[in-house]
């Protein structure tokens, strides 16, 4: 009996590209967090140390608790825009990102403002209560933003050409953020300068400026995250779906292949690799943190530089920084990539958070003058930050380097059993190792 002819499937009609203005308009969405960033890490500590006159370690407590409320919440955060609605049509990361905007508006413009309820008299401790919730409240919305708005690449578009192409239009507004932020900066404390009863060094007279920055950047970053939300179309989450992936996703796999990497997030535990790499990124991101909280304090108690630089030379660094990204192209061509995953990626930016806010928290502790802003050991001090605590973690990262360069960076597949229904028996997949032994290998 011949067997009957199954019908052909129909053809799958390729995705459309992305228009240029749904690009555009998508890019704008994280101009607000890219911006805010910027004023945060930059002029935080100089605003408290030197507008507000906050003792150091007051100070650091409060930069430590926003990476620490940063860090916590952004896994929490990734783990519910994954599971939750949305707000009706409107779209699950959209309606995450609406809801990150809004607590950054209205938070972000009280940290750069002075204490509305405080007095000459008032203690520093009622002060630093007063700024902790509008700290946690920007971060938690930082957080929120951030991650709806990454989450998004791979719901408007498929091929991986596409994705890199967003990724390079959402870096491009990083740095116009970046660039706005500082300019503006400048043109404030250069307008300030040149009047005539100007003041070269910073104190409690620029908490104007301060305060006229966070509100013209919050107000920029409003106008480009409407554009974002009246510019970008998310497919609504469907109602009646599940959002748990495992119960949505097939229990048996028909053809595992042995080339994908079977790993769960506990088994990144066991890497080597996944400590190396922990290392090097922690390294590199204490570098440029750093040497950003503490570049304005530089200029002004050590090289004893007028104020107005600290605007001027974090513009010259941000944009020598873009300049040499440039090089990254060619560099990573020749290097190679390795296999990567979205837990890692989360750990390292929870490593990333945590050990900045502890190294702010460790210097600000270490500071030769805790009963005064600044004495005559300042220069030495922040000089000692900038070289010598930026160099020993370089050579920290150097190390780390080093020892990828020598145990290169691998990663096992692990045998992994896919379990039926009840008394259905299991299937179990597993590769052997590289050197040919074990239940695992592993790939350069």
């Amino acid at each position: 009996m011949a067997e009957r002819a199954l019908p052909l499937p129909l053809p799958v009609r390729a995705a459309e590209a992305l228009p240029l203005r749904a690009r555009l308009s998508f890019a704008a969405g994280h101009f607000q967090n890219d911006a805010c960033a910027a004023l945060w890490f930059t002029y935080l500590l100089l605003f408290l140390h030197s507008a507000l006159g906050f003792g150091h370690r007051a100070a650091g407590a409060l930069l430590l608790a926003g990476q620490l409320a940063d860090g916590l919440c952004t896994p929490l955060l990734g783990y519910e825009t994954d599971r939750s609605a949305g707000c009706g049509r409107y779209g699950r990361r959209k309606s995450w990102h609406l809801a990150g905007t809004t607590c950054v508006l209205v938070s972000f413009p009280f940290i750069f403002n002075p204490c509305l309820a405080c007095k000459e008299n008032t203690p520093q401790w009622a002060a630093f209560i007063y700024y902790l919730p509008f700290i946690i409240i920007f971060q938690f919305g930082w957080a929120a933003t951030q991650v709806s708005h990454l989450s998004l690449i791979p719901e408007l578009v498929t091929s991986d050409h596409e994705k890199v192409e967003l990724t390079a239009f959402r870096y491009a507004f990083t740095v116009m953020a970046n660039i706005t932020v500082y300019g503006l900066a400048w043109l404030l404390l250069n307008f300030q300068v040149d009047q005539p009863e100007r003041i070269e060094h910073l104190g409690p007279q620029d908490v104007p400026i301060f305060r006229n920055l966070a509100l013209i950047v919050v107000g920029l970053g409003a106008v480009f995250s409407l554009i974002f939300h009246l510019g970008t179309k998310e497919k609504p989450f469907p109602w009646g779906s599940s959002a748990q992936p495992e119960e949505s996703a097939p229990l048996l796999q028909k053809e595992p292949s042995p080339l994908r990497p079977l790993l769960i997030w506990r088994d990144w535990l066991w890497e080597p690799a996944f400590y190396q790499v922990a290392v090097l990124y922690m390294s590199t991101r204490l570098i440029v943190n750093l040497s950003q909280a503490y570049i304005a304090m530089y200029l002004t108690n050590s090289l004893m530089l007028s104020k107005k630089y600290i605007a001027t030379i974090p513009l010259v660094m941000y944009v020598s920084g873009f300049l040499s990204s440039f090089l990254m192209k060619p560099v990573n061509k020749w290097l190679g990539r390795n296999h990567s995953s979205a837990f890692v990626y989360g750990a390292m930016s929870f490593t990333d958070k945590m050990a900045n806010g502890l190294a702010v928290m460790a210097i600000q502790n270490l500071h030769p003058c805790p009963s005064e802003l600044c004495c005559s050991e300042c220069a030495s001090f922040y000089h000692w930050v900038m070289v010598g605590v930026t160099g020993g973690v370089a050579v920290a990262a150097i190390a780390s380097l080093c020892c990828i360069m020598v145990w290169p960076i691998h990663v096992r597949y692990h045998a992994v059993c896919l379990r039926g229904p009840s008394r259905a028996g299991s299937s179990c997949t597993g590769t052997e190792s590289a050197e040919g032994g074990g239940r695992s290998t592993s790939i350069n």
